[in-house]
């Protein structure tokens, strides 16, 4: 092989998404005990449901008998039936039952991927293996998902853009006094800075250099073994209620090469009857306002075409882009090596 060759492997695996690593991919309230949830991660189909003991589960979403989708079929006392002939699937992708004829070969093969599920923060996550880490990791989460002293909401969406420009949007701290100049919180501050980078103990941190505590000004980055996530923090005036800064922690899934799904957890840190104030008026007045930066982000990364990074002539404020662009590269770099070596 070539390193031309290679170099397109290792470039395709970054556009397609990493692998060993640990993905949100649907809200706990959608994935039931009464009906499959069918969803796409790093371009293949998978359904997860839950079975008789409300554990997750998930398997490729593909029907051992003829590829019907499962995620149109049924549960049978936890575990999934096809909708076209009846197969029925365990949870570790094994043929339990033929309905139509008893006693059929099929029954008993394992004939299907299976993937290791978790649930946290309200959200279901999913491991996708790599040769390097064939076996799920523990699942490193934000401590404001696992701290009773924080609380705050969940809210996803489907971006029809690659994940890595999504990324892109959370490592930029410079775009927020532009693209949001006009929302509640993101209205104030100046439109010149400088950017700087600081490693941290997880990842780094890409920080504006003129000014704190104004606007979207930094964001962190954590690299853990199985999953990548950010934070940052918007100031929230009085009228915003009770809680502090407003803390956002961001996950980013590839549905596909021109896909993914974001998840935001919106956070702040308040107990008592100020919890319950603030969780109200976030409901009430808040939330809008919220999605309606979203929205501007989607809209313009929807916007930008599939190659922009080919074209593009990256400046001073791109700092956390580059690396964020640098650790994806040598992660696949690794697992395209790792996967050669096993050949």
């Amino acid at each position: 092989m070539t390193a031309m060759d290679k170099k397109s492997l290792i470039e395709d695996r970054v556009n397609s998404g990493l692998r060993g690593q640990w993905y949100p991919v649907a809200k706990s309230v959608e994935v039931k005990a009464s009906k499959p949830y069918g969803t796409r991660l790093l371009g293949e189909k998978i359904v997860l449901w839950r079975d008789a003991e409300n554990r997750l589960r998930c398997v490729e979403d593909f029907c051992p008998h003829r590829g019907a989708p499962l995620s149109y079929g049924e549960i049978h006392e936890g575990n999934i039936g096809c909708r076209y002939h009846g197969v029925v699937v365990n949870g570790e992708g094994v043929v339990v039952r033929v309905p139509a004829m008893p006693e059929c070969a099929l029954e008993g093969r394992k004939a299907l991927k299976s993937f290791e599920v978790r649930e946290a923060g309200d959200a279901v996550f999913v491991y996708v293996p790599s040769a390097e880490q064939p076996e799920a990791p523990d699942l490193a989460l934000p401590r404001e998902l696992t701290d009773d002293a924080w609380t705050g909401f969940l809210c996803t969406g489907v971006w029809e853009t690659n994940y890595r420009y999504a990324l892109d949007n959370l490592a930029d701290p410079m775009h927020g006094c532009y693209l949001h100049a006009e929302s509640f919180t993101l209205a104030f501050g100046s439109k010149q800075d400088l950017m700087k980078l600081d490693k941290t103990d997880a990842g780094f941190r890409v920080s504006r250099v003129g000014q704190v505590g104004e606007n979207f000004d930094w964001t962190e980055f954590e690299v853990h073994s199985g999953s990548m996530f950010c934070f940052l923090e918007i100031p929230y005036p009085p009228a915003a209620g009770p809680g502090g800064v407003f803390r956002i922690i961001g996950f980013v899934t590839p549905v596909d090469a021109t896909t993914c799904k974001v998840f935001f957890w919106r956070m702040r840190r308040v107990s008592g009857l100020a919890r319950d104030s603030w969780r109200f008026l976030y409901r009430a007045r808040l939330e809008k306002t919220h999605w309606d930066v979203l929205e501007q982000d989607r809209v313009m990364l929807e916007g930008m075409p599939d190659d922009a990074r080919k074209r593009e002539m990256l400046y001073q404020h791109d700092l956390g882009v580059s690396r964020v662009r640098q650790i994806l590269t040598r992660a696949a770099k690794s697992q395209i090596e790792a996967e050669m070596a096993a050949e």
